[in-house]
């Protein structure tokens, strides 16, 4: 579920799915491109992302996904479509990320223009325990700021970044007490929001200049290679242990 608020040139918007860690359907996915869609329509003149409950978005929901019949590449072609929405979105953007940020929610954070994160949230690519592959720009965001060799550790081995550690790597902008987190990011919101908004859109387009072709192509890169993925062995044996709560067997197929 997907809510939207506007207060004062504010838009904020909430992942609110609590009870599956605001993990996201194609539906979702949707909702989301039209709540962006609405604030730009709206004017609003700032905007905020954060989830609902302890963990800003655990990724992609897939509770019930048959690697068999899915249609993965439909799935991040929404999620590509979505982050481009959220990149162009026309004011500055802001969000607050507590708890975990995986999968599609790392492609969230790497689509917003300020991330504040709670000191003790989980950073970092899961998908060492599915079979799959790190996707929605997470490699794009974790060479560029890490290195190769850096990125690579946190793929081959799944270790997750506290929120203090992922700022300190320089992947994020600020890290943030945890119970300060929300606060702090709509005050800084509201203060963009009564800033000078075309100054700030045209150091929003500059900086996309910079790094927009690379982090397209990561993420037209990954979606391909998820798609490839999706028809081995491991692939469908990290869904059937994730969905049946044990530990994969992966046997390098």
């Amino acid at each position: 579920m997907i809510t939207l608020t506007l207060d004062d040139g504010v838009a904020e918007i909430v992942l609110d799915a609590p009870d599956r860690r605001n993990a996201l359907t194609l539906d979702d996915l949707n909702d989301l491109d039209a709540a962006y869609r609405r604030a730009a329509e709206e004017g609003a003149r700032a905007l905020v992302l954060r989830g609902e409950g302890r963990v800003f978005c655990a990724g992609r929901d897939v509770s019930g996904v048959d690697p068999e019949t899915d249609d993965i590449a439909g799935y991040l072609g929404a999620v590509e479509g979505l982050m481009r929405r959220m990149a162009d979105h026309p004011a500055p953007t802001f969000a607050a990320v507590q708890g975990a940020a995986l999968g599609v929610g790392l492609g969230l954070a790497i689509a917003t223009d300020v991330v504040y994160v709670g000191e003790t949230a989980k950073i970092g690519s899961p998908f060492a325990q599915l079979g799959a592959l790190l996707d929605s720009g997470g490699h794009a965001l974790l060479v560029e700021r890490l290195g190769a060799h850096r990125a690579l550790d946190l793929i081959y081995t799944g270790d997750l970044m506290s929120g203090a550690e992922a700022v300190a790597a320089g992947l994020f902008s600020r890290a943030i007490p945890d119970a300060e987190l929300l606060a702090f990011t709509r005050e800084k919101a509201r203060l963009a929001a009564s800033g000078p908004t075309q100054a700030f859109l045209a150091s929003k387009r500059l900086v996309a200049s910079l790094r927009d072709e690379r982090l397209w192509s990561v993420v037209a890169d990954e979606t391909a290679g998820q798609e490839a993925l999706r028809a081995t062995a491991d692939y469908r044996e990290g869904f059937a242990a994730f969905q049946q709560k044990r530990r994969p067997v992966f046997r390098g197929a």
